[in-house]
């Protein structure tokens, strides 16, 4: 059974930056691949990026393009998410999860594993 625990959330001020780091244990998600969601309150959970099993290939959601970059150390069984430029309106829970499938995808229900969040506040 595959278990992510997320980290290196916290607060920080507008324009900021955090790096969200996601380990994988109970199994290797090299074949696995990778994404980031976040939740805000009183909202749905909304896929913000994923990544291929190899790294290969990679998708964002619109409003964060330019500004996160989603990478993976297949050794290390880890998963990043760094943020740069960071706006108030990207306050959320954020959680890492792996899906079964070689190719990214953005679909939520595609995904089988699930960390338990990491709280991403941003002030204005």
């Amino acid at each position: 059974q595959v278990q992510l625990v997320e980290s290196g959330g916290g607060l920080v001020q507008a324009g900021g930056s955090l790096r969200l780091s996601c380990a994988a244990s109970g199994g290797t998600v090299s074949n696995y691949a990778m994404g980031w969601f976040r939740q805000a309150p009183g909202k749905e959970r909304e896929f913000v990026a994923a990544i291929s099993w190899n790294g290969a290939y990679s998708d964002y959601t619109d409003s964060v393009k330019g500004r996160f970059t989603i990478s993976r150390d297949i050794a290390k069984n880890t998963v990043y998410l760094q943020m740069n430029s960071l706006k108030p309106e990207d306050t959320a829970v954020y959680y890492c999860a792996a899906a079964r499938t070689l190719r990214y995808t953005v679909v939520r229900a595609q995904y089988n594993y699930w960390g338990q969040g990491t709280q991403v506040t941003v002030s204005s």
